[in-house]
C-alpha cells in the first residue's frame, strides 16, 4: 500500500466511527427519551387529582416567499413539570396533521416526569407529514391541582443562509 492509499484508509475508518446515531430523541444511554420515562407500576387515583389536554401547535413548514417556497422546520416538543415536589404523569403524545388525522402516537404507557424536570421531543425537518397546521395533544395527570406544567414547541429552520426560529405554547382544552 502506498502513502496516499493508507491515509485514505485511516480517513474512512476516522468518518465511519464519527458517524454514530445521531438521532435527538435518544439519551446518554441510546434509549428513546420517552420509553426511558414509562412507569413500571400502577398510579393510584390519588396521584391523579389533577387531569389536563393540552392542545400545542407547531409547523412542519412554513411559506416564505410569493412563489409559496416552502422551508421546512425541525419542531421541538418540550414539556416542562415546573412542580418543586409532585410527579407530572404523561398519558398521551399523539401528533396530528393540518387535516386533523393522527400521524402517530409517541407513547404507549404513561410516562413520569420527576420534579422540576423536562422532557423534549424533536421532529425532524425531513419529517413533513404534519404540514404548516400540525399539533400535538398531549395528556396530563398529577396529585397536585395546582401544577401548572409548561408545554412549548420551539420550531427552527433556514433559507439560504439565514436561519429563524419561534415558539408556541401549549393551550389547555380540557381539565378536571
Amino acid at each position: 500500500m502506498n502513502k496516499f492509499s493508507i491515509q485514505m484508509s485511516f480517513c474512512a475508518i476516522i468518518f465511519f466511527f464519527s458517524c454514530g446515531n445521531l438521532d435527538p430523541n435518544l439519551d446518554k444511554k441510546g434509549e428513546d427519551e420517552l420509553k426511558a420515562l414509562e412507569v413500571e407500576r400502577t398510579i393510584t387515583k390519588d396521584e391523579q387529582n389533577f387531569q389536563e389536554t393540552i392542545y400545542v401547535p407547531i409547523y412542519s413548514d412554513i411559506y416564505v416567499d410569493q412563489q409559496n417556497q416552502k422551508a421546512l422546520l425541525t419542531a421541538t416538543l418540550s414539556i416542562r413539570n415546573t412542580s418543586y415536589t409532585d410527579s407530572l404523569f404523561i398519558s398521551k403524545i399523539d401528533y396530528f396533521d393540518t387535516g386533523g388525522e393522527l400521524v402517530r402516537s409517541y407513547i404507549d404507557n404513561l410516562i413520569s416526569l420527576p420534579p422540576m424536570a423536562t422532557v423534549n421531543y424533536v421532529i425532524e425537518k425531513d419529517d413533513d407529514t404534519g404540514g404548516p397546521g400540525a399539533n400535538f395533544i398531549v395528556g396530563l395527570n398529577s396529585k397536585n391541582k395546582d401544577v401548572k406544567p409548561l408545554i412549548q414547541a420551539i420550531m427552527v429552520g433556514h433559507i439560504g443562509n439565514k436561519a429563524f426560529s419561534f415558539s408556541t405554547d401549549g393551550y389547555s382544552i380540557k381539565k378536571k
